[in-house]
């Protein structure tokens, strides 16, 4: 597909976002408030679960089958020193996946939530290796303090494997999609992305990642002053953001969440890096957010600010920093539990439960 298809295919999608119907919300909470329960007296899994059924627009909505899209990818900022580990983790990791190694793979099992891994821009090569979606755009993005990161059609090409992946779960009738990702370098890519949405400093949106040291914190801020000096990327463009200072996975991120949206599914978004998508979706189209759910609250100081910026609260604070989808994971089975509830318990007068007087 040309870069002109997906150009046009992105913003078809985009267009094609739905707001949610007001009478949907209505019927839920009408339905909550019958449980056999104080009014509102599960908290936050009632608004999970009224949610739920204003996006699928069904009275006795189900989300049992998850699934998780894992993308990997290389970032040519490493080459400026900015992670703690060298590039060549990200295809070991990877493999680890695939083996199911990986914490992704252990809290997916425990979770009841299928994976998917897709090579969307690592700059090694796999040969044939079971199990691996083969999407790569180019191997590796270019290193952004120099220029920009992507040019316009491996930008589009980018967001358009993100559309397909959501027209996959959409076929295969998976009914809550979780984001993961892969790549070393990708805190560099995520920080640059919230300085400039939010409008805070790289100082203030930067962290360790995977465990710089303070050296090694101090030349990875340094090094993205310099990559916003460089492509002066504007927060009213956010198309032009994500080209200049992100990266394949996180604009394959990006497709996805916007593909799922117009497709009514949810989605869990896992942490610091793929809130940083979950942004860039929703600067372009801010019905989006009403079908994310934040799984949790990084460690990554950017996150908060990130989170703040979208008005998402988590469902989680581990305090975890991993990414790969292990935060979506653990909150689907939250989401799954509210659903359940929802559905499953008696209500007033199924029970013969006299209700509160007054």
């Amino acid at each position: 597909m040309t870069s002109t298809a997906n150009y046009t295919r992105i913003f078809d999608s985009i267009a094609a976002v739905p707001s949610l119907a007001p009478e949907w919300r209505a019927r839920a909470m009408a339905r909550l408030n019958s449980l056999t329960k104080p009014l509102e007296s599960l908290g936050r899994l009632e608004e999970i679960a009224a949610r739920l059924v204003e996006i699928l627009e069904e009275e006795h909505p189900q989300c049992s089958r998850k699934i998780i899209f894992t993308l990997a990818a290389d970032h040519g900022v490493t080459e400026e020193g900015v992670s703690a580990y060298p590039k060549a983790v990200t295809r070991q990791m990877v493999l680890n996946f695939l083996s199911g190694g990986a914490a992704i793979n252990v809290l997916s099992r425990h979770c009841g939530v299928e994976m998917v891994i897709v090579d969307i821009g690592v700059e090694s090569e796999f040969g044939d290796v079971a199990g691996l979606v083969k999407a790569k755009v180019r191997p590796g993005t270019r290193n952004f303090t120099r220029g920009p990161a992507m040019t316009e059609s491996e930008l589009h090409l980018a967001l358009a494997v993100g559309l397909d992946l959501a027209a996959i779960a959409k076929k295969k009738g998976y009914t809550l999609v979780g984001t993961g990702e892969m790549g070393i370098g990708n805190t560099t890519a995520a920080s640059a992305i919230t300085a400039v949405l939010t409008g805070r400093s790289a100082a203030e949106v930067t962290g360790r990642g995977a465990g710089l040291d303070d050296q090694g914190l101090k030349n990875k801020i340094a090094v993205i002053e310099r990559a916003l000096a460089a492509n002066n990327p504007d927060p009213a463009k956010p198309l032009d953001v994500l080209r200049q200072v992100g990266g394949l996975e996180i604009a394959g991120l990006t497709g996805l969440m916007i593909g799922c949206a117009c497709r009514r599914i949810p989605v869990v978004v896992d942490g610091f890096i793929s809130t940083a998508a979950a942004a860039v979706a929703c600067a372009l189209q801010p019905k989006v957010r009403s079908f994310l759910f934040a799984g949790h609250k990084s460690s990554e100081p950017g996150h908060l600010a990130l989170l703040n910026f979208l008005g998402a609260p988590p469902l989680l604070d581990l305090e975890m920093r991993l990414g790969e989808g292990t935060g979506a994971a653990l909150a689907m089975s939250i989401i799954e539990a509210a659903v359940k509830l929802f559905n499953e318990m008696a209500t007033f007068s199924s029970a013969g439960v006299s209700e509160a007087v007054g």
